[in-house]
């Protein structure tokens, strides 16, 4: 095919995606990509700042939640079959085996509130200055055929630090969702290995945030496991019961 039988196949919709694409470059706005950003990234985009302040979990942590004898029986099993590979799986193993388990029996799935689960979804978040964008690893969000408004993120399902650096990456994908939703807070966790830590971000100004880090919970203990199924049933509860407008 030549050039000009190429351009005659592109559509209105493709042409102005490249003139937009194009202006971009031209007008040298840096783009920032969630799987390369790092925190020194967020530090000159952002004023943002985190706060070594965990009571702000106690809501969420310490809810009234039991699990049912049938749940933790599922956590036990889980735990039993996976605990001896959970640190040699690659991202995508650690991934099917044993965080896709978790998420499947919390089921952020509703016809009803009509949210759902989305993996390897694209966010945008453009201003005059910059762009953020990239693919999130998991988020819930309202919508059924595609995410319209996101509302709990889960990134990266590494095996350890060596790869990549989660934290900030989470924080971006926070950043934007709260941007492109006009929120004032998002939650979200981020997973190295078997470790998790949970994420609350604060919007308090134009482009000033803080952030506050949990501790972490290591999920080959069983009781720390009980606690992040028990905190993602939280995120569910809170959703659904706001009707997600």
């Amino acid at each position: 095919m030549n050039f000009y039988n190429f351009i005659a196949l592109l559509t209105k919709e493709d042409l102005e995606e490249i003139t937009k694409e194009f202006n971009k470059l031209k007008n040298e706005i840096p783009i920032y990509t969630f799987s390369q950003i790092e925190h020194k990234d967020l530090r000159k985009l952002f004023d943002i700042e985190r706060v070594f302040d965990n009571k702000i979990f106690n809501a969420w942590f310490n809810s009234d939640i039991i699990l049912k004898d049938e749940e933790v029986l599922f956590l036990k099993a889980l735990l039993s079959q996976e605990i001896d590979l959970i640190r040699i799986y690659n991202e995508e193993d650690l991934k099917v085996h044993f965080i896709s388990p978790i998420l499947n029996r919390i089921n952020f799935k509703s016809i009803k509130n009509k949210t759902r689960d989305f993996y390897e979804e694209t966010l945008i978040y453009e201003t005059d200055n910059f762009i953020l964008k990239g693919i999130t690893d998991f988020v819930v969000a309202k919508g059924l055929e595609y995410p319209e408004k996101p509302y709990f993120f889960i990134q990266e399902f590494k095996k350890g630090l060596q790869y990549s650096n989660p934290e900030p990456q989470l924080l971006a994908e926070l950043i934007s969702a709260i941007e492109l939703n006009n929120f004032k807070q998002m939650k979200g966790a981020f997973i190295v290995g078997e470790n998790w830590n949970f994420v609350i971000l604060d919007k308090l100004a134009q482009d000033k945030y803080q952030y506050f880090i949990s501790r972490t919970f290591n999920a080959t203990n069983i009781n720390d496991l009980e606690g992040i199924y028990k905190n993602l049933l939280f995120v569910k509860q809170e959703l659904f019961k706001e009707k997600i407008k």
